[in-house]
């Protein structure tokens, strides 16, 4: 009778979730809240195994890792369940173990969620999601585009093939059609095709930049164009995360890593952790701006760096300057004044 009745206990207690999520497959652990494994099962990943696991899961807080597969999965069970998106670097630095294995990643972070120390991730909603989807999108056509021009310029030079014109303007795809080359024809109707597709995304982003009064302060920042503000704005989210602009740099690994050792501190490069994407457009929009605003604090700071250290860290230390503006335009919702 006894043991029935804690039979009961459990199963009307909340029971914390820890799922290892892979491509394919999930490993998933149930615990309750003293710490007892009550059930772990490896399933496919796909919306009715998972549905089926949780079938009998009533009251429960999810724990999974942030990967390439866990929006989804997340936005399904978030209907019903308190779900937390670990940091799948902090928490392997927290429980990092000799032994691993998908059993055992399961068991860890439904513990962790049982002891409070899961490294949390950011959860943007579904609109900056949308955003976050459109510009990355329109950043891997232009990537595309980009190869299949590298492709083309490769047979020319294998084949020892100069062609006197500026690099894909008309007269230069007219004179590479002369050829009669089966592969450039090929790759011309790719590049035709990718064209056509990133002026799709390029409108749509516009359209979106214009309408966001977030993006049109940002645009006020001197090369912060409709697509880096866009871009901005989808990978800061919400900005009132950020207790101070130095959070931010840190978010977007603009910071430089730190190593104490006997009373001195040691200053190396950049740590490069967060969102490479809001690393790379600052970087974008700092070369931009220095060109565009050449009088501004950031363009000077950027010239005094370079003349000390070279241009590529007077970049970085620029593009940090730069998003520190970013986040008070953000934060007190105002234009840019230089």
């Amino acid at each position: 009778m006894k043991k029935g009745s804690k039979s009961n206990a459990d199963s009307k207690a909340c029971m914390l979730v820890g799922l290892d999520i892979h491509k394919n497959y999930i490993q998933a652990a149930v615990m309750n809240e003293q710490g007892r494994l009550l059930k772990e099962d490896k399933f496919q990943n796909d919306v009715q195994c998972i549905e089926r696991f949780f079938a009998n899961i009533k009251d429960a807080k999810v724990v999974m890792e942030s990967s390439s597969t866990w929006y989804d999965i997340y936005r399904l069970l978030s209907k019903k369940y308190g779900v937390i998106l670990s940091n799948p670097v902090k928490t392997k630095a927290i429980a990092s173990a000799k032994i691993k294995t998908d059993k055992i990643d399961a068991r860890i972070l439904a513990d962790l969620l049982r002891g409070g120390y899961i490294a949390e991730c950011y959860v943007p909603d579904s609109k900056i999601m949308e955003l976050r989807e459109l510009v990355r999108y329109r950043a891997d056509l232009v990537r595309s585009r980009t190869r299949a021009k590298n492709r083309i310029h490769s047979i020319l030079l294998m084949n020892g093939i100069r062609i006197d014109a500026e690099p894909f303007t008309k007269d230069f795809v007219r004179k590479l059609r002369e050829l009669k080359n089966y592969r450039i024809d090929g790759y011309l109707g790719v590049l035709e095709l990718f064209n056509t597709k990133i002026k799709d995304a390029s409108a749509m982003t516009r359209s979106i930049a214009n309408d966001n009064e977030t993006c049109r302060l940002l645009m006020t920042i001197p090369g912060i164009g409709y697509y880096s503000a866009v871009l901005i704005e989808s990978e800061i989210g919400d900005i009132k995360r950020f207790p101070d602009s130095q959070h931010l740099c840190s978010y977007a690994g603009l910071v430089p890593s730190t190593h104490s050792s006997g009373g001195v501190t040691y200053h190396g490069r950049i740590t490069k952790r967060g969102s490479k994407h809001l690393r790379w457009i600052l970087t974008e929009c700092t070369h931009a701006h220095i060109r565009t605003a050449k009088d501004s604090n950031v363009a000077k700071f950027y010239n005094k760096i370079a003349r000390k250290k070279g241009k590529q860290k007077a970049t970085v230390a620029a593009a940090s300057k730069l998003l520190k503006i970013v986040y008070w335009v953000m934060k007190e919702c105002r234009e840019y004044h230089g």
